[in-house]
């Protein structure tokens, strides 16, 4: 099922901003299985941008109580600097979930994955065209020959040691399929965010294939820009809604198939 990253739609107008927003969860809150605002958005609009974060989450939690909330913000720093993070993301803003990466380990991600109410979604295998640049690199820890790329490595840490309380996701990237169905082997039945969908390239049938576990579930699929975006016109809440529905029924197609 897909779901959808809410940029406020014009910078200049924080009402209009949570309007279309508002809107758009409107025409879309029986189709999708999540959100996910991406906080960029709404920082660079400074003091303005984040109280329309705010009142966008509080109205998914009033209009869709059942569908989570994640926060994409790829936060990770130290421990201490973390507890601020956590705060700010489950405690302030509301969210159910918030994306993270790993590059500082298990050690300094303990304040987001010892939150055990809300998910931690470690970014694995990005969507970007550059994510080759360390992701792919051969690694060795224990001897001088490797055959395990990077990607591959934090998947097996993150499934087998950082999962401890069953809260715990990943990010791959719809546009490296086959990366993706590695991981998904890698992982098990552990949720796999999928980003890329759409204006990124990534095509649904060989995502929803390579990214399903033994049930057919495990997958957030996402798309932003195609669906926000589906119409400028005044239409483009109702556009929203035909695109959302177009997608999640050619996701479940698929699912049924296979």
């Amino acid at each position: 099922m897909p779901k959808k990253e809410l940029p406020p739609n014009n910078p200049e107008n924080e009402n209009k901003s949570k309007s279309n927003n508002e809107q758009i969860i409107d025409a879309t809150c029986d189709l999708v299985c999540a959100y996910k605002p991406n906080i960029a958005f709404y920082e660079a609009q400074g003091t303005q941008g984040l109280e329309a974060l705010s009142v966008t989450i509080d109205y998914i939690r009033d209009t869709c109580p059942d569908v989570p909330v994640i926060l994409d913000a790829k936060r990770a720093d130290i421990g201490n600097t973390n507890l601020g993070y956590v705060e700010a993301a489950f405690d302030h803003y509301g969210a159910d979930a918030v994306t993270v990466h790993p590059y500082l380990g298990k050690e300094a991600l303990k304040p987001f994955l010892d939150r055990k109410d809300k998910g931690i979604i470690v970014l694995v295998k990005t969507s970007n065209p550059g994510a080759d640049e360390f992701q792919d690199l051969f690694v060795s820890r224990f001897t001088d020959v490797s055959t395990t790329r990077m990607y591959e490595y934090v998947a097996k840490r993150v499934s087998k040691h950082w999962n401890e309380n069953g809260n715990v996701g990943v990010v791959v990237g719809a546009t490296y399929p086959h990366h993706l169905e590695y991981v998904r082997k890698i992982v098990g039945d552990m949720p796999i965010l999928i980003p890329g969908i759409g204006a990124q390239g990534g095509e649904v049938e060989e995502t929803v294939k390579a990214g399903m576990d033994n049930r057919g579930w495990g997958m957030i699929i996402n798309s932003s820009r195609g669906i926000i975006f589906a119409s400028k016109q005044l239409d483009f809440a109702e556009a929203a809604r035909r695109e959302t529905e177009k997608l999640r029924n050619h996701i479940n197609e698929i699912r049924q198939a296979v």
